[in-house]
C-alpha cells in the first residue's frame, strides 16, 4: 500500500471529495481538504445545483464500505418507477425494475454532503479548509498555490499527492491541460435547467405519488420532480437555451404562466411560487467532460466530475463518482506505490466513465421524447415480461446500470443487444403479455447468452 507518510491533499469537499477523504483516512492517511466554498454546515449557499440526488446500488455500495449506507437510507425516499404526466389524460406508471425491490432513492444533496464532511472530520485524520481557491497547480511536482478568499493571503502547498475532486470546472484538470499528452473535450448540452418547488400538502403530506420520479415529457423539453423528506418535491425544468420554446422565450411573468398553463397545467397548480422562484433562481448549465490521462505520475489524480462530468439524466453522476472512491480504495489495499495505483485506476475506470456519459445523453432523449410514446411503453412492458420470464438469462441496460455493479461499459453493450431483442419481439404486438416466449428464448440464447459467456470475466462488480 502507498506510504501513509505521504502528504495527501484533496481539492474539493463536495460529495466525492468528502467520501474520498473518508476512505483515505480509514486507510491510515492524514488528509488536507481544500474547499473553495464556505462551510455549508454553517452558511447557506447559493442555489443552482439540484438539491436532489438519485442514489442507487453503486453509490450505496460505496457508502456501505465505510459504514454509512444505513444512515443515508434513513433520509432517502425509494422511487420505484416513473409517473408520466401527459398534458391531458391519465397518468402512466413505469416501474424501474422487475419488482418493487429494484428502486432508486431520492436523497438530499445538501444533507449528504454535510453528513460526509462531518464523518470525514470525525476520523481525526481529515482537516477541511474552507474558502480556499486553488489558483495554480504543478501536477507533476505536487505543488498547489492556494488563495484564502477570506483574507486574500496566498500560500503554497508543496510535495503533496493531489486528488482533484473539484467538479466539472476543475482547477486541477485545467492545470493538467498544457501537458502535451493531455486531451480533453467539453460538450455543453443545448439545454439548461431551473429548480422549482412543489411544497408539502397539509400536515407535510405529499401532493403527488411519493415513491416515484415524476416526468412531464414534452419532446424537446421536460419537467421532472423528485420527492423530499418534508413532503415537498424538487422540480427541475429542462429547456433549450434559445428557440420558440426556450429559456430565452420566457422573459416575463405572463409568458412563464401562459407556458406552464399550456404545457404543464397539473404541475402549475401545485407550484405557488412559480414566478418568484423562476426569476430568482439561477439557470444551470449541463456539460459532459471527457479527458485523458486522469493522472500525472504518482502526484496527481482526477476523480468524479473533475475526470468525467456527465449530464444528470441517468442519475449516475454521484453514483459513478462514489464508485471511483470504492475502486481506488480496493486498489490501495494491494498496490505498492501511488503511480502504479493511479495507472491501474485509470485503466479500470476510464472506459466505464465514457460509457455512462454516453448513456446519460441517450437517456435524456428517452426521458423527454419517448416516455409518453405508446411504442416505448409497449417495449418497456415487453422488457419487464422478459426479465421475469428469463431470470438470469435476459438482462437489460437500466437494471444493470442502476441495480448492479456490473461495469458501465458492459451494461452499455448488453443494453444494445437486449434492446434489439425487445424491439424485434414487440413488432406487431398491442399488449406486452402477448410476446412470443419461444421466439424470445431463441433470440436471447442466440444473441445475449453468447455475449455474456464471452465476457463473463468482465461482469465482476466494480468497487
Amino acid at each position: 500500500m502507498p506510504s501513509n507518510e505521504s502528504k495527501l491533499t484533496v481539492v474539493g469537499a463536495g460529495l466525492v471529495g468528502s467520501l474520498l477523504s473518508l476512505y483515505l483516512a480509514r486507510r491510515g492517511h492524514t488528509v488536507e481538504v481544500l474547499e473553495r466554498r464556505p462551510d455549508m454546515r454553517r452558511e447557506a449557499l447559493d442555489a443552482g445545483r439540484s438539491i436532489n440526488l438519485a442514489i442507487s446500488t453503486r453509490g450505496l455500495h460505496a457508502l456501505r464500505q465505510v459504514g454509512l449506507e444505513e444512515e443515508a437510507l434513513k433520509h432517502a425516499i425509494p422511487m420505484r418507477g416513473r409517473v408520466i404526466h401527459p398534458v391531458q389524460g391519465e397518468l402512466a406508471y413505469q416501474p424501474y425494475g422487475k419488482d418493487d425491490s429494484q428502486h432508486i432513492n431520492s436523497l438530499s444533496r445538501g444533507w449528504l454532503n454535510r453528513f460526509l464532511m462531518t464523518q470525514a472530520e470525525a476520523t481525526g485524520r481529515v482537516r477541511i479548509h474552507f474558502r480556499q481557491r486553488v489558483t495554480h497547480a504543478d501536477a507533476a511536482a505536487g505543488t498547489l498555490t492556494v488563495q484564502d478568499e477570506a483574507t486574500g493571503e496566498t500560500r503554497e502547498v508543496r510535495d503533496t499527492v493531489v486528488f482533484g475532486t473539484d467538479g466539472s470546472g476543475s482547477a486541477v484538470r485545467q492545470a493538467m491541460q498544457p501537458r502535451p499528452d493531455f486531451q480533453a473535450t467539453q460538450e455543453t448540452l443545448g439545454h439548461g435547467y431551473k429548480e422549482l418547488t412543489i411544497p408539502p400538502g397539509p400536515g407535510g403530506s405529499f401532493q403527488m405519488e411519493k415513491h416515484a420520479l415524476h416526468i412531464w415529457p414534452r419532446g424537446s423539453f421536460m419537467l421532472i420532480a423528485l420527492p423530499n423528506e418534508d413532503g415537498s418535491f424538487t422540480c427541475t425544468l429542462f429547456l433549450p437555451w434559445q428557440g420558440p420554446v426556450s429559456f430565452d422565450s420566457l422573459k416575463t411573468p405572463q409568458a412563464l404562466e401562459d407556458f406552464f398553463q399550456e404545457r404543464f397545467p397539473d404541475a402549475k397548480a401545485l407550484i405557488p411560487g412559480l414566478v418568484e422562484e423562476f426569476f430568482a433562481r439561477p439557470t444551470g448549465h449541463m456539460v459532459t467532460v471527457k479527458c485523458a490521462p486522469w493522472r500525472v505520475g504518482g502526484r496527481t489524480l482526477l476523480l468524479g466530475d473533475a475526470a468525467h462530468a456527465i449530464v444528470p439524466f441517468f442519475g449516475q453522476g454521484m453514483n459513478c463518482g462514489f464508485e471511483d472512491c470504492a475502486v481506488l480504495d480496493g486498489l490501495l489495499a494491494s498496490q505498492t506505490d501511488w503511480e502504479e495505483t493511479f495507472s491501474v485506476f485509470e485503466r479500470r475506470r476510464k472506459t466505464n466513465a465514457d460509457a455512462i456519459a454516453d448513456m446519460a445523453v441517450e437517456n435524456f432523449i428517452e426521458m423527454r421524447d419517448s416516455t409518453g410514446d405508446p411504442r416505448f411503453l409497449l417495449e418497456k412492458g415487453v422488457e419487464k415480461v422478459l426479465l421475469n420470464a428469463f431470470p438470469g438469462e435476459f438482462v437489460s441496460r437500466y437494471p444493470l446500470v442502476s441495480f448492479s455493479r456490473v461495469p458501465y461499459r458492459l451494461a452499455y453493450e448488453v443494453g444494445a443487444i437486449a434492446g434489439g431483442i425487445v424491439s424485434e419481439l414487440s413488432r406487431g404486438l398491442t399488449r406486452p403479455e402477448d410476446v412470443d416466449l419461444d421466439a424470445a428464448a431463441k433470440l436471447i440464447r442466440g444473441r445475449l447468452t453468447p455475449f455474456m459467456k464471452e465476457h463473463a470475466d468482465g461482469f465482476r462488480p466494480e468497487g
